[in-house]
């Protein structure tokens, strides 16, 4: 079957945009193809810098043909409905249609349309033009005369030509015939920009390629990115060392380039002196190279490979020399920005207040650089106050939490006033990236402790669900303390993440809290912990903090007013208290306003852990349903650790056969409660089973589940009490011979009206037995 080579020619596209640009490419061919009928075998997009290409394999030379039936309303239905009907159809009269009867509906028109297949070649004559005109590029121009003449087409660059041909193996094939705003489709392609001159003629995919290569023109990219390394590689180990690998900068060199070089460059070994980070982000960033380690030491060397886009006639010599001079310049820069930060600030006799403030020690440079953030007034956020005044919540928290993490509270404080002090460091603002390892070098250096040191790198840790987490437990403290400050705070001022939008990463925020607990094994108040830190940022006198509260107060006014907020969410009490601290914030009443708004915020915030809790043990393969029913109704715990283990233990349980076979009982209990409880009330069946009852109507299944429930409902609700959810299993277990035998020989609604409440009863216990485990209502099949 006949094939389809399609290649955009252009100026250079940025390496970013490539490999979106390539796929949106195969993408909204294809797509458009198949609406037309027009089915394939296989299609794959390239990219290289300066060209587009897609190849679709097995397309018929023409659609099939279409016959279709539409049916319209009644014989003698009124004049506007058919009308509507041969409009729709493309019918001229209703001499063209066809009457159908029905023995119930009577008779009614039917349009039969028959569509031929549209040829292959026509039908992509008329996609690419479209597909090229409404590309989807992040960012696209105009250029040249065409536009002072007002022509539509953009373009992420100047589109030069446009390769078009379609045909089989065995036949000569033909090009496609459109034109784009003056560029007319062709058979030509271009190669290497400096290595290949003039047009070459292409006929299909098989002769592309080579043609391709010959010109200098690897048109694979991930053929491109194999090139890059294994050279890399060789070079390196000719020298005795060892790349440093970094696939997002291989996939950017390998969008750079058509043709690839890798040549091996060098500097002075006195740069090394600088902190191995900095001099890879320099040269990353600023030069799109690869650094290159000791294979023995794993110490940074001082080489460099970089990747030239043509075979240069001196053997890259000048090539090498140029990027080897910018190089030079960067890392003198980097040095230089490294012993500024080691040295004493300018101003130090002005930094003594901040110094106080912070119980900062000014002969330190860090300690320097942490005062000149506060003085500065950096603002954190508007209603939030300034990074200083945060990094005084921070170290307070870090403090609080640090017994609960098992880490030193001096060290976690020390940690936490010292995390944000590389933020105003001149090799930070050179590099942004280095915000914290930074840190830790210069805590290093002024002889911090080793996990004071490791906490102002990790604190930001983990960034996301790949990222590892903490360990040492200053860390950790002082990780939580700065994302549940963000994350309290953010909600105290109503900045919630929407369900499109997060501008702050409080999500990314959440997980990393989740998983710093569940990881760590932290058994954290989060309630708690949360209602402190909303109370204190809702007292502090931030810019607009009483502005902040006093909209918060008007706005739950308004709901009320509304009747947009039921009477059961605040009582006539807080009502009346949120009122009066409107009015007169001055009152006594405030601080009860206070602690209904830090209430309101836990309980927001609590929600969105256990929706955060949800997805990750969904990405991890469990079963969200399962965390609805150990949260219950009513929210459930704070304890996201031991969420987690109650929710392993579950999901362990319902995977024998005995948990499926109780959750198969309590089911059909609990539907059998339900539809009672719609006759006698809800609650009608609540409190124990009338055991005489059970002894005279003379069932041996109805007593053995009364006796198996007497003695599974404490063991479980002791189990868990005790955290114990294996045991707590365990204990449900026992109920399942007795309940399979129950509804085997049990008549539940007998004609007896107290032997049928009483049944009831028994059924209730059975679940609110499962209850002490997990909501079973809530769990799926």
């Amino acid at each position: 079957m006949p094939d389809l080579l399609l290649e955009l020619f252009s100026e250079e596209i940025p390496a970013r945009m490539q490999r979106k640009a390539a796929e949106d490419l195969r993408k909204l061919v294809t797509d458009a193809l198949v609406e037309r009928g027009l089915v394939y075998e296989g299609a794959k997009a390239f990219a290289t810098p300066r060209r587009l290409a897609l190849h679709i394999a097995g397309l018929p030379v023409r659609g099939r043909d279409i016959r279709e039936e539409r049916k319209g309303p009644r014989v003698g239905a009124p004049e506007a409905a058919i009308q509507g009907f041969l409009k729709a159809a493309g019918l001229s009269s209703l001499d063209q249609a066809t009457i159908i009867s029905d023995p119930k509906k009577g008779d009614s028109y039917v349009a039969i349309i028959e569509k031929p297949g549209q040829e292959t070649v026509a039908a992509i004559a008329e996609i690419v033009p479209a597909v090229i005109r409404g590309f989807p590029w992040p960012k696209s121009m105009r250029w040249g005369a065409a536009s002072a003449a007002g022509a539509s087409l953009r373009w992420v660059r100047p589109l030069h030509s446009i390769l078009c041909t379609f045909g089989a193996e065995t036949e000569e094939p033909e090009v496609v015939p459109f034109e784009v705003d003056g560029i007319v489709s062709s058979n030509i392609t271009y190669g290497h920009r400096f290595h290949s001159a003039g047009a070459i003629p292409i006929k299909r995919f098989d002769d592309y390629v080579p043609s391709l290569e010959k010109a200098k023109v690897v048109l694979d990219a991930d053929r491109r990115k194999e090139i890059i390394l294994n050279d890399a590689r060789t070079l390196a180990f000719a020298q005795g060392l060892e790349l440093v690998e970094d696939e997002g900068l291989l996939e950017e060199v390998a969008g750079l380039v058509e043709w690839p070089v890798v040549l091996m460059g060098s500097f002075e070994e006195r740069f090394l002196e600088i902190p191995g980070e900095a001099i890879r982000a320099t040269i990353r960033a600023n030069q799109k190279c690869f650094v290159l380690r000791d294979a023995a030491t794993g110490a940074l060397a001082n080489r460099f490979l970089l990747t030239a886009n043509l075979v240069a006639s001196d053997g890259g010599k000048v090539i090498t020399a140029g990027n080897e001079r910018v190089v030079r310049a960067r890392l003198s820069d980097a040095a230089y920005f490294f012993a500024t930060d080691k040295g004493d600030l300018p101003d130090l006799d002005t930094l003594e207040e901040s110094a106080g403030k912070l119980g900062l020690d000014l002969a330190k440079p860090l300690d320097q650089r942490m005062a000149k953030l506060d003085k500065l007034g950096v603002v954190f956020h508007a209603k939030l106050g300034t990074q200083g005044e945060r990094v005084q919540r921070i170290a307070a928290l870090a403090r609080e939490l640090a017994p609960i993490v098992g880490a030193d509270p001096d060290l976690a404080e020390r940690a936490a006033k010292l995390a944000k002090a590389d933020l105003p460091t001149e090799m930070v603002g050179e590099f942004p990236e280095l915000q914290g390892l930074m840190g830790r070098k210069y805590a290093e250096l002024q002889g911090e402790h080793p996990s004071v040191c490791a906490a102002i790198e990790e604190h930001y840790k983990p960034l996301g669900p790949s990222d590892r987490v903490p360990t040492d437990p200053v860390s950790a403290a002082v990780a939580l303390a700065d994302k549940l400050d963000t994350l309290v705070g953010f909600w105290a001022i109503d900045e919630k993440p929407t369900g499109s939008k997060d501008p702050y990463a409080l999500r990314r925020a959440a997980l990393g809290v989740i998983r710093l607990v569940v990881e760590n094994g932290v058994r954290l108040p989060l309630v708690d912990v949360v209602k402190n830190r909303a109370k204190g940022i809702f007292e502090a006198d931030y810019h607009f903090s009483k502005y902040t509260f006093l909209s918060q107060l008007n706005t739950m006014r308004e709901l009320f007013r509304d009747g947009e907020v039921a009477a059961e969410v605040f009582s006539d009490d807080e009502r009346k208290i949120i009122d009066e601290a409107y009015y007169r914030d001055e009152d006594a009443g405030v601080d009860t306003a206070y602690g209904i708004l830090t209430d309101r915020c836990a309980a927001n915030l609590l929600s969105f852990f256990h929706d955060r809790l949800k997805v990750m043990l969904r990405d991890q393969g469990a079963r969200h349903d399962l965390v609805d029913a150990v949260l219950g109704e009513g929210g459930g715990s704070d304890d996201l650790l031991l969420i987690t283990h109650r929710v392993a233990a579950l999901a362990r349980f319902l995977e024998t056969q005995d948990g499926k076979s109780l959750l198969a009982g309590y089911k059909r209990a609990a539907n059998i409660l339900k539809a009672e409880e719609k006759k006698d009330g809800e609650g009608a069946f609540s409190g124990a089973a009338d055991l005489q009852l059970i002894a005279g109507a003379g069932l041996i299944e109805e007593k053995a589940l009364a006796v198996a429930l007497a003695n599974a409902t404490p063991a479980a609700a002791a189990a868990v009490a005790q955290e114990d959810y294996e045991g707590a299993m365990a204990a449900l277990a026992e109920l399942r011979p007795a309940v399979d035998a129950f509804f085997d020989q049990v008549t539940v609604n007998d004609p007896d009206p107290a032997l049928r409440v009483n049944r009831l009863k028994l059924l209730n216990q059975l679940r609110e037995a499962t209850r002490a485990v997990a909501d079973f209502g809530r769990i799926a099949g």
